[in-house]
């Protein structure tokens, strides 16, 4: 039986695909505008959606802004976005002439993302893929980022046209995959994980999110979604565990009330040891 290919769109650019008819190789890299000085750009993916993508990306940022690291996010999330209500971000981004303007958090992380360009931040996001990639394209090189140690990239689920458009686009130092301890999710995780092989993505690692539930009686935890299997992808695939998030109603109030940054909590410390290292 042969396998199954897709019919060309002779687009290479929208394409993951190392065929033979490939064209000669295209200048895909989106540059940075004189006003923006990036050292490091780590990717944060995930398989499928739910998983808490967002929230580990934000929890990052805060661990590395805590660091004394200049910090950003750009939520590439174009559909979904929901880092501006884990830091209690509202209104529009101030443009000129010159670009648009990150939001700045209460401890100073830089932000931008579609919801602070809509008129009404409830308003749905009804767009085709190649849109979506243009919106990525202007968050990159239309924001005046100033200068940034690290900025995480948080990205929708799955691997369709904005993942692509990160990957081929952008100059990621390294992405980390998101999970949660299902069986199913974590055949997912490898369909995340052979994309960004295919694409020549280095993969810093794996976090683990709705790990367990910690009895507030008896400290005792429970793994409420069932024994975790990050462990076999992350053998399956010689990747690092970086991490193992619990069920935390505190955490996750804080996202929903947009204190996240002033959550108290190092969940996240062995991730922000690897990201330092990058």
């Amino acid at each position: 039986m042969t396998d199954y290919v897709a019919e060309c769109s002779s687009d290479c650019a929208s394409c993951g695909e190392n065929c033979s008819s490939r064209s000669a190789p295209q200048e895909l890299m989106f540059r940075q505008n004189n006003m923006s000085n990036i050292k490091k750009v780590i990717g944060v993916v995930s398989g499928k959606g739910g998983v808490g993508k967002s929230l580990v990306t934000s929890v990052l940022a805060v661990e590395m802004s805590r660091r004394g690291f200049k910090t950003g996010i750009m939520d590439c999330d174009i559909t979904g976005p929901s880092i501006p209500k884990s830091f209690g971000l509202h209104g529009n981004a101030e443009m000129t002439e010159d670009g648009l303007f990150p939001m700045k958090t209460k401890t100073g992380i830089s932000v931008m993302s579609i919801n602070l360009l809509l008129e009404e931040e409830t308003r749905p996001v009804v767009w085709r893929g190649p849109v979506l990639g243009g919106i990525v394209k202007q968050f990159w090189e239309d924001v005046l980022w100033g200068s940034l140690d690290y900025m995480f990239v948080d990205m929708p689920p799955g691997t369709g046209d904005v993942p692509l458009t990160v990957f081929q686009s952008l100059p990621l130092d390294g992405i980390i995959i998101v999970t949660s301890p299902q069986e199913l999710v974590s055949m997912i995780v490898s369909k995340a994980v052979e994309m960004a092989q295919l694409m020549n993505v280095p993969i810093l690692g794996l976090i683990e999110n709705m790990s367990y539930a910690v009895c507030p009686c008896c400290g005792e935890k429970y793994p409420v979604f069932g024994e975790s299997h990050i462990g076999e992808v992350a053998a399956k695939y010689g990747l690092e565990i970086l991490g193992n998030l619990p069920l935390d109603p505190k955490l996750a109030k804080a996202a929903d009330t947009g204190t996240i940054e002033l959550a108290d909590n190092d969940l996240l410390k062995g991730a922000a040891d690897t990201v330092e290292t990058v």
